[in-house]
């Protein structure tokens, strides 16, 4: 089985939006708002506090990529936690 370790914090780089970072760690946008009580957009040196709640969890079929899955290869490596994808592994999209 496929594990992956979520950090708890993140710290914001140059440049990155909220939907970025959510969509990188498999949350909702309002949940790290509603973690953080962000009032405005997160600046870059900025530490968040990831909440638990993850994403959709999805059993790869034959003909999925992971691109086709999550946007792009970086994204699914990301929120995944490798590059490899098999028939019946349960991936975060």
């Amino acid at each position: 089985m496929l594990k992956t370790e979520i950090p708890k914090y993140y710290q914001v780089k140059q440049g990155q939006t909220l939907s970025e970072i959510a969509a990188a760690f498999c949350v909702a946008e309002r949940a790290i708002v509603r973690c953080n009580g962000l009032t405005r957009p997160p600046y870059a040196g900025q530490i968040l506090l990831l909440p638990t709640e993850r994403g959709n969890v999805y059993t790869a079929r034959e003909g999925d990529t992971p691109a086709l899955l999550c946007g792009s290869e970086e994204n699914f490596k990301l929120r995944n936690g490798g590059d490899s994808l098999y028939l019946g592994m349960r991936v975060i999209l």
